[in-house]
């Protein structure tokens, strides 16, 4: 027995170093195995080698591999990825649109207040030249770089008006800060609402302006809408929190790999703790959204309506590297106050739109609000009360995705040189909208006739189709429609996509929040619900 035990124990002294490595021995050894290959591949690879290119791939793949949210921001990147967290940069504020490559530059909508709007560019003007530099020929994204540059520099435009003048403009640029509070107005006697697209610097103070603003007009409930946000910075979800919620009191707390965990509490004195919240959201609504949602449910401050949210509890920080670059890492996971993870469990699962998929809720746990309702965690914050927005055909997404009404409402403000106010404004000419759209390219089937056509090519492929003919026609021409018939069908759904654009056009975007709140269901059957 003595001696299989010494040879046991030898056994496992012989197999410790295999299972021992440490993560510094692993790590050495994969830089010099990586830089070995390089250099082998430089000396000895049949074709010339472009080492930045594949070293920006290899890098790409290596983090890819991590999160989504891991990503390497080289020194030519970091304009674009400053704007991404601070929505703000240098040049004209207006958005474009180019057709035709070989056409001109057409403003599609110049922003509120912007140097583009100052200098009396608006929708439907044509840019044919940019500091003497044909538009002709150049990519969309070629253009928009020519137009963007440090703030206080001059850019001059050679532009065909809509009335068909041709005159020379100059926009100088200046810094634009896209707004992240993008609608602050009442929906009706009681009910303030507050729309929010991000998370950037300053967020915080503007919703606390907000409330402000509303509680003068006679607010008694307020809607923080937070659909489709994908949040920003953390440290503004917590300042939002602390309007609503006890001094002191913890928002979130963030675990790391090594077991430390960092909590972050409210540090002012709150604006309103008995003020009812509702708080829409959707399978959009990410990150400090989630935390700003979360907080507010487990502290039963808040209603949460909508859909599940998306999912995403990881919190990311910003790393120098060599050569001007940067590494956005992710560096812990963030926990509600309730102690819930907003993560999904099982992040290889997500719905098309990247949201978190189905969780079973044997495979999630349940914690407990401050007034004892049960939540669960496994992915994003559930809503105390489910209301779906409405589904749309894949006749409109066709229509508004492809640009067919974008390029009618330049149309119709060609044709029109003003339009009623807002309130007062409803599209009544669809029958001109029918006629354009006829003539355009785009897909105008039905989703089950898409579906009938994926199911009759999965046939062909196998041999199938022959036999099945006289069912299969049968059935093609029951669902066929013609485009008019099919638009006409869709009328009721098409129509609020058309006001929108239109009103944008003349009275920015403001004005088509305003429209799209006049069409939101799901807002509607919202402020329904009773409060939790």
């Amino acid at each position: 027995m003595k001696r299989i035990a010494i040879i046991i124990a030898a056994a496992a002294l012989l197999s410790a170093p295999a299972y021992a490595q440490s993560s510094q021995f692993t790590l050495g050894k994969w830089v010099e195995v990586h830089n070995a290959i390089l250099k082998e591949l430089n000396r000895s690879y049949v074709d010339s080698l472009e080492v930045g290119r594949i070293e920006r791939a290899a890098v790409d793949a290596m983090l890819d591999a991590l999160d989504p949210y891991t990503v390497y921001v080289p020194e030519e990147e970091q304009e674009n990825f400053q704007m991404m967290l601070t929505s703000a940069y240098g040049g004209i504020g207006a958005i474009i649109y180019k057709p035709d490559i070989n056409g001109n530059v057409i403003i599609n909508e110049p922003y509120e207040g912007s140097p583009a709007a100052r200098a009396g560019l608006r929708c439907g003007d044509e840019i044919e030249l940019i500091d003497g530099v044909t538009t002709h020929g150049l990519e969309s994204g070629e253009c928009t770089e020519k137009m963007r540059g440090k703030p206080g520099t001059d850019v001059v435009f050679h532009v065909k008006k809509v009335n068909g003048e041709m005159v020379d403009v100059t926009v100088r640029r200046e810094r634009i800060v896209l707004p992240s509070i993008e609608y602050v107005g009442m929906l009706n006697e009681a009910d303030g609402y507050v729309m929010m697209s991000k998370f950037t610097e300053g967020v915080g103070q503007g919703i606390r302006d907000a409330v402000l603003k509303l509680k003068k007009q006679g607010m008694k409930r307020l809607v923080l809408d937070l659909r489709g946000n994908g949040g920003g910075m953390l440290s503004e979800a917590v300042n939002i929190v602390s309007l609503f919620v006890p001094k002191g009191s913890v928002v979130v707390t963030a675990k790391g790999r090594t077991g430390g965990e960092t909590s972050y509490k409210t540090s002012t004195e709150p604006l309103d703790t008995k003020l009812p919240i509702v708080v829409l959201v959707d399978s959009g609504s990410a990150s400090a959204s989630e935390i700003v949602s979360g907080a507010l449910q487990d502290y039963d401050r808040a209603t949460i309506i909508g859909t599940r949210t998306y999912g995403k509890g990881l919190v990311q920080s910003i790393r120098p590297l060599p050569y001007d670059g940067q590494l956005k890492v992710t560096t812990s996971k963030y926990y509600t106050p309730s102690g819930r993870c907003v993560q999904a469990i099982d992040y290889s699962h997500r719905n098309e739109d990247g949201s978190v998929g189905h969780i079973p809720d044997s495979l999630t746990h349940e914690f407990k609000t401050v007034g004892g309702r049960t939540v669960r965690d496994g992915g994003g914050i559930t809503p105390d009360f489910e209301v779906k927005p409405h589904k749309y055909s894949r006749l409109t997404y066709s229509l508004v995705l492809g640009g067919i009404v974008d390029q009618y409402t330049m149309k119709y403000v060609r044709e029109h040189q003003a339009i009623p106010a807002v309130d007062d404004f409803h599209f009544t000419d669809y029958e001109d909208f029918v006629a354009f759209a006829r003539d355009k390219e785009f897909d105008y089937r039905s989703s089950a006739r898409a579906m009938f056509d994926e199911m009759k090519k999965t046939l062909e492929e196998d041999g199938l189709a022959a036999t099945m003919a006289p069912q299969l026609d049968a059935l093609q021409k029951s669902l066929e429609m013609d485009k008019d018939t099919f638009l006409r069908l869709k009328k009721d759904e098409i129509i609020p996509f058309i006001e929108e654009e239109i009103v944008v056009r003349y009275f920015f975007q403001e004005a088509g929040i305003k429209v799209r709140l006049r069409y939101d269901t799901q807002l509607h059957q919202a402020l329904l619900k009773p409060s939790i």
